[in-house]
């Protein structure tokens, strides 16, 4: 299927990693511009050594999701290079692994600026200069639909992150953009591995009884951002093996 993305542009944060870099290397795949922000040049000179001829088609720029100045850089630099703007992918950072009792008052502010406040403003900023038709996803996780209890703060933002994209797709449905969260679990990210370390991953509960693939997620952010998905808009959806058991 032709997902009709040849020659568009597309801005992805948090993409020299995780399942951002998943989102990349298809958007790449499917004949379309990426602008890429994130905080490691090094890890997108290596994704750029990795795409041969595809490496015309993607630019980067340095940044956290919690600098205010983010948007408008990313705005003009896609727009600079390529004239247009056709959707972004927000791949929202993961909060540290802790619980309820001990997350002081700094974690949930440093959080809240870069995981909550650092999203809206991108979504906010950055829509006026996405043509019409385009779209918007947020990658998120399941806690936006089933608590955590290692990741309270995750649990506290996600809700309602998600929650905000039906507000932002009631806004700019009259020009046809499209505004999605995707509800991933386990991926085997490098973050993932991480958490894991030597231990078995906590699989028992998936339906699928393995983690997922980032190119698996990459593939479905694609799509969503493409033409193909041009009547879904305001949906959270969970992307995760069958893990959920609620609707």
């Amino acid at each position: 299927m032709d997902l009709e993305l040849g020659g568009k542009a597309f801005i992805v944060t948090g993409g020299t990693d995780g399942l951002g870099i998943a989102t990349v290397r298809i958007l790449l795949a499917e004949g379309a511009n990426v602008l890429v922000s994130g905080r490691s040049e090094d890890k997108f000179a290596a994704l750029q050594a990795s795409l041969a001829e595809a490496s015309e088609r993607i630019a980067y720029i340095r940044g956290d999701n919690a600098d205010a100045a983010l948007p408008d850089r990313l705005a003009s630099a896609v727009l600079d290079r390529w004239g247009r703007l056709d959707g972004m992918l927000v791949s929202v950072g993961g909060p540290p692994v802790t619980r309820v009792l001990t997350t002081d008052d700094q974690a949930w502010r440093e959080s809240f600026e870069s995981v909550f406040l650092g999203t809206v403003r991108l979504m906010r900023d950055i829509s006026p200069s996405i043509s019409d038709g385009g779209a918007i996803l947020m990658i998120l996780a399941i806690s936006a639909k089933e608590a955590s209890s290692m990741l309270p703060i995750s649990n506290g933002l996600r809700p309602g992150l998600a929650m905000l994209a039906k507000s932002f797709a009631e806004e700019l449905g009259p020009r046809a953009i499209r505004v999605n969260a995707l509800l991933p679990n386990l991926f085997a990210t490098d973050r993932m591995k991480r958490l894991v370390g030597d231990g078995t991953p906590p699989v028992e509960t998936i339906a699928l009884k393995r983690m997922g693939d980032p190119a698996e997620l990459g593939r479905m952010a694609t799509v969503l951002l493409s033409p193909v998905a041009s009547y879904v808009t305001g949906a959270a959806l969970s992307i995760d093996g069958g893990q959920l058991k609620s609707l």
